[in-house]
């Protein structure tokens, strides 16, 4: 008796699946399910319209089939399409995104399913496609190129796992001539990161619990961040001790950057490294190395975690701003982005205007937008602070304004918290400024502003031998803050306060060689050499502080420094001086 003939035919096929789909099973199982249920009665309509055919369902994934590879591919699109829409308004962490392998090969008939190598490599183009995009094979690209007005980037040779021979891959994107699939945009969540096990180089079971105590805290530590997403703990040790390919595991998790580091002991010394990569293009983009004496590993994985934490915050603050500059069309976040970025590159007289461009386009953008509103607070209270403005009194109105209405909506938002004990401070409501920075501290410990904030209070309350302690703390948590400068000036401002001229400028110029933008620097440095006889260089610091801020004048520090000014002789005596100093100096006048 002949053997049955196994039937055979060409056709497209189509493999689907939800990116990250057992991470949004882990926040919200029956709220993903539905959703995923809502999903499919639109794409569902969509691939009847195209003459596909659903053969079957799995879980989250999906295969279908296409007598066209041309039907295959615009059902595509317009499913990628449709599910951007239907994504808008969705905070990023919990937006629903499909990956989608487009193949043309002959399949095997069985009943109602498909199998063979054309099903097969589908599902592996699915598996390397980008959230949201879409990968197809180089022979279904040959029969849909110049007839689907979309982007094809060829991905070159890919070798696909249990395929035998490389298939050649092009993703696909939307084209500017094709109104209804507007170019998707990175769908990965903002400030998404995952805090990989730290390796253990050469340690004991003394030092595994060291390390992987810092990867617990640091994880912790940056869910303080607002508008963060950090993968949990959990999912991030199941990648412990194995090797890791970023890009992929990014596209696994929906994230956009991935932290991993490495702790080793050496006599009495421990180093730790720590380097943060772009997931999306496996970009290195930050690196650091800390190396302290072994002392308490406890303290010491605070102290660790507590700059990191810090440091890290800027870094990924900057590397949004680096995204956002090359969208056409930057939304809300994207502009609060570039403000901060700006704000934390030193607040002088132009970067300031240049950030609260950026906050008033979010507020026009979004008026209930917080993260705008706190930005303007952020400027408004800078510009106060450093006294490049004549309407110094109006400033810190428009920042109190700000920020109260932020706290009102987020009363747990712990920067606003210490930029309101600022504005405090500068209106004469100095215990209620150190009032602030402490439930700062409580709901964020790793805050080192808030610990310079203080010190800086101590001086304006005539006590600025307490000062240094302080600024110290601050420094131990965040040694390479943006703004540390500020802390050295505050220590020399606070020297200059108990008549210790020389040290004061000692202090001045180590902050002024962190960061040679801060105007006030420069001018507190003038006085403190006119006060030591050495007029000329107190010249040449006056004329660099008027480089930074060519309108500051000894009238506007008079008049600004009067609003805070409390009766306390100490700070009043050390006002005094250091107004004479900055007329010796030859400050103008105004």
């Amino acid at each position: 008796m002949a053997e049955a003939r196994v039937g055979r035919r060409l056709a497209a096929i189509v493999a689907a699946d939800v990116a990250g789909y057992s991470r949004l099973m882990g926040l919200d199982e029956v709220g993903t399910a539905r959703t995923l249920r809502e999903h499919r009665k639109v794409t569902d309509a969509l691939v009847a319209k195209h003459g596909g055919r659903i053969v079957k369902t799995t879980g989250d994934g999906v295969l279908l089939e296409f007598p066209s590879v041309v039907d295959a591919v615009e059902c595509a699109v317009a499913v990628q399409a449709v599910m951007a829409q239907r994504n808008e308004g969705v905070p990023q962490d919990r937006r629903m995104l499909f990956r989608i392998g487009v193949n043309l090969g002959d399949i095997l008939i069985e009943g109602d399913d498909i199998l063979g190598d054309g099903v097969n490599v589908a599902a592996r183009l699915e598996g390397i496609a980008e959230p949201g995009g879409i990968c197809i094979s180089s022979s279904a690209y040959e029969q849909v190129r110049g007839k689907v007005p979309v982007e094809f980037t060829d991905l070159g040779e890919q070798t696909l796992k249990n395929i035998a021979c490389p298939i050649r891959a092009y993703s696909v994107g939307p084209s500017a001539s094709v109104h209804q699939t507007a170019p998707l945009r990175s769908l990965a969540p903002r400030l998404s990161i995952v805090v990989l096990p730290f390796a253990n180089i050469g340690g004991g079971p003394e030092q595994e619990y060291f390390v992987d105590g810092v990867t617990e805290s640091l994880t912790t530590d940056l869910s303080r961040i607002r508008g963060a997403f950090v993968i949990a703990r959990n999912t991030a040790f199941t990648f412990k001790g194995k090797a890791v390919d970023v890009k992929k595991l990014g596209r696994e998790l929906t994230i956009r950057y991935v932290l991993e580091g490495s702790v080793q002991r050496g006599g009495d010394r421990l180093r730790v490294n720590v380097q943060l990569i772009d997931a999306e293009n496996g970009e290195h983009l930050w690196a650091e190395r800390f190396d302290k004496p072994v002392a308490d590993l406890f303290d010491m994985q605070d102290e660790i975690v507590s700059r990191l934490a810090n440091q890290l915050q800027a870094e990924l603050v900057a590397a949004e701003a680096r995204r956002a500059e090359r969208s056409l069309h930057p939304d809300c976040m994207d502009l609060v982005f570039q403000g901060r970025a700006r704000l934390n590159k030193g607040l002088t007289a132009e970067n300031l205007p240049q950030a609260r461009s950026f906050f008033e386009r979010a507020m026009s953008i979004d008026p209930g937008n917080i993260e705008a509103m706190v930005g303007l607070g952020m400027v408004d209270a800078s510009v106060a602070a450093v006294l490049t403005t004549d309407d110094w009194s109006g400033r810190c109105k428009t920042a109190e304004a700000s920020l109260t209405k932020a706290l009102s909506l987020a009363p747990n938002y712990a920067v606003v918290h210490v930029y309101l004990g600022l504005i405090y401070m500068y209106t004469r409501r100095i215990a209620q400024g150190i009032a602030e920075c402490e439930l700062a501290l409580e709901l964020d410990p790793n805050l080192a502003g808030a610990h310079g904030l203080i010190g800086y209070a101590k001086f304006l309350l005539g006590r600025g031998a307490e000062t240094e302690a302080h600024i110290n703390e601050a420094f131990r948590l965040s040694p390479h803050d943006t703004l540390s400068h500020r802390w050295l000036v505050w220590i020399g401002l606070a020297k200059a306060q108990l008549n210790l001229d020389e040290e004061a400028v000692i202090w001045l110029r180590r902050g002024i060689d962190v960061n040679r933008n801060y105007s006030l620097a420069h001018f507190h440095l003038a006085s403190a050499l006119a006060r030591l006889g050495e007029l000329d260089l107190a010249r040449e610091a006056v004329q660099a502080g008027l480089e930074v801020d060519p309108t500051f004048t000894v009238r506007r520090y008079i008049d600004g420094t009067g609003v805070w000014a409390l009766s306390d002789p100490t700070y009043l005596a050390g006002r005094e001086r250091a107004i004479k100093g900055m007329r010796l100096a030859g400050a103008p006048e105004g």
